[in-house]
């Protein structure tokens, strides 16, 4: 945790910069230099060096993909071969918490840390959060930080895969999830799965289950070419077991090598597929217990384990298994 004296600044866009046009808010370019006037005239702030790349395309986060997600990841890794210890991203809120947690699997392993922050209104605006969001982000990183990656939002620190956006509106759109933990740290990782390795972009699914819901909305989506499938579920982890061809669905899912991976709906709490009748029957057609991972963690970590080209018995293996706190 030692004190980040050189900051990489990667500017993706976002409400932070945003400014207006004739469809409204959109992402644009200048936000260096709008940042640079602003900290030169905070003299009481004590902020690491720092260094900004504009990504490129600048987006809304609601444009966010995997894809996405794969330039980032080179990008922090040149920032930290560059001589960087510490990388700042800046980034729509929207999407921000997907984006944080699937990059705490996309940079397993890397010796720096890397923060996520962005605002809930744009820089300039009355009351906008921006300013104190990315001086509260620079102040944090140039204290020290655990390698890995964070989230920052107005003042408070928080473990990506284990917090989730609860609001749309305020200053504390973000908020940790009280998700049963308790499960066993993987001992090692595949060497495919560090943070050098290009990964692919992957396929994964999410289907919540609503009351009534039958085979064919299953089926739609295991045939749609996905290679895993979150299947958010009722409470611990209960779905519709006494509908003989949801199950037979979710079977062939399995026979077809698609992972599917059960998560709660719940805010709080996780998955015990041994509880009831309803969840063990899952199980024996191949669902994979997420415990208490959040959406967000369970996306990016399937993202990553099939970006890496781990065979599925491996893929189902790890997602039982904690890799970097989405379990604990």
């Amino acid at each position: 945790m030692a004190p980040a004296n050189n900051i990489m600044v990667l500017y993706t866009g976002g409400t932070i910069g945003m400014q207006a046009s004739a469809n409204g808010l959109a992402p644009a370019s200048g936000f260096e230099a709008r940042m640079s006037e602003y900290l030169a005239g905070q003299p009481q702030l004590t902020v690491p060096a720092w260094r900004f790349r504009e990504m490129a395309p600048l987006i809304d986060s609601a444009n966010m993909t995997p894809d996405y997600w794969q330039r980032l990841r080179v990008a922090v890794i040149e920032a930290v071969d560059d001589g960087c210890d510490g990388v700042l991203i800046l980034h729509g809120t929207d999407t921000l918490a997907y984006s944080a947690a699937a990059m705490s699997f996309q940079l397993l392993g890397l010796s720096a840390p890397v923060l996520f922050t962005g605002s809930m209104l744009p820089a300039g605006v009355p009351d906008s959060d921006a300013w104190e969001n990315v001086s509260g982000a620079l102040v944090a990183l140039g204290e020290g930080l655990a390698a890995g990656v964070h989230l920052y939002f107005h003042g408070a620190l928080m473990a990506p895969t284990r917090c989730a956006k609860i609001r749309s509106f305020g200053r504390h759109p973000f908020a940790a999830l009280q998700r049963t933990g308790g499960v066993a740290k993987a001992d090692s990782i595949p060497q495919t799965l560090g943070f050098r390795h290009a990964k692919a972009v992957a396929n994964v699914g999410v289907l919540p289950l609503v009351p009534g819901i039958g085979a064919a909305q299953l089926d739609a989506m295991v045939n749609s070419g996905i290679q895993a499938l979150v299947l958010e579920c009722f409470g611990s982890g209960t779905g519709p077991s006494d509908n003989p061809e949801f199950l037979a669905s979710l079977q062939r899912a399995q026979d077809q090598g698609v992972v599917v991976v059960a998560l709660t709906q719940c805010h709080e709490g996780g998955v015990d597929l041994d509880v009831y009748e309803a969840g063990s029957r899952l199980r024996g057609v191949g669902v994979l217990s997420g415990g208490g991972m959040t959406r967000e963690a369970a996306f990016g970590k399937l993202n990553a384990l099939l970006g890496a080209g781990l065979d599925t018995r491996e893929v189902r293996r790890l997602v039982e298994l904690d890799l970097c706190g989405e379990l604990r």
